[in-house]
């Protein structure tokens, strides 16, 4: 899940609702335009200057044998939702320190780990890998067309790329004919409220129309962390634009025995208001 939905709030976020990615304390906070160039430099450096934070912080609950979709704690090995795994190539793009490829090899299955960031595939070899890892931007995947029967993204790449549909179109142009990609990402309305696991964060804060990009930035005005917002519709048709077909489209239950709080997921907030979207969907 290489998302750290952790944030800490700057006095920016008053502005708006803040998507949840940790803040840097030096950074200011804002929405502004961002594009795609600007947008991969900014989350390249971000996820390798904190992926040793979000590994000692979350890597006990994704697990080094379990493959989960979300906060919620939604396994794929109670969803299924990638079907049949054993003896089929799966992509998972970012993939952070491999968790969900992990559980994949472990399935019969043949995964290959795509992230944008060094320092986390450095942390999937610490943990120890027995599949290809690969570092590039998803936006421009190494791979020649049709190569992968399946391919999987747990809060990885979708939410920090300019250009969601160019991404997905050339997730489509890996699959083979019949190929499925399925992704989790922060459900959209969370957008419209603070990240605050508390009674605070139920209260409506930004307009949920609002695409603006969120951005951190440095003194000089550079990001240093950008994040993009897509409305529930906006996904659907970005979905459809690159040429797939929505098979399923999942919003995690918040469960009775996940008792705890991740930046702003909680039991509280879980139980009344969405916090994950997964999409699946087949070429």
């Amino acid at each position: 899940m290489n998302q750290d939905p952790g944030v800490r709030f700057t006095s920016a976020a008053e502005a708006g609702a803040v998507p949840p990615g940790a803040v840097d304390e030096d950074a200011e906070a804002t929405r502004r335009p961002v594009g795609a160039r600007e947008s991969a430099g900014a989350n390249r450096g971000w996820w390798d200057r904190n992926a040793d934070e979000y590994q000692s912080d979350h890597g006990a609950f994704l697990g080094d044998d379990r493959f989960v979709w979300g906060p919620e704690g939604l396994d794929e090995a109670a969803a299924g939702l990638l079907g049949p795994v054993a003896g089929r190539s799966v992509l998972e793009i970012g993939a952070g320190a491999a968790q969900c490829s992990r559980w994949l090899a472990a399935q019969g299955a043949r995964p290959v780990a795509l992230d944008l960031s060094h320092r986390q595939l450095q942390h999937a070899l610490r943990i120890g890998v027995s599949f290809p890892l690969v570092e590039a931007d998803a936006s421009a995947l190494p791979f020649a067309a049709a190569s992968f029967d399946l391919a999987c993204s747990a809060y990885g790449a979708l939410p920090f790329v300019a250009d969601p549909v160019a991404l997905l179109a050339e997730v489509r142009r890996v699959l083979r004919p019949g190929g499925r990609f399925v992704f989790s990402v922060t459900h959209p309305i969370r957008w419209a409220f603070p990240d605050e696991p508390g009674p605070e964060g139920l209260s409506v804060s930004a307009s949920y129309f609002d695409r603006t990009p969120y951005v951190e930035q440095d003194a000089s005005g550079e990001a240093v962390y950008v994040e993009h917002h897509r409305t529930l519709g906006d996904r659907v048709r970005d979905v459809v634009a690159a040429g797939f077909r929505l098979v399923d489209l999942v919003e995690p239950e918040w469960p009775a025995w996940n008792g705890q709080e991740w930046g702003g997921w909680s039991p509280l907030r879980g139980n009344l208001i969405p916090g994950t979207a997964i999409f699946v969907c087949e070429v």
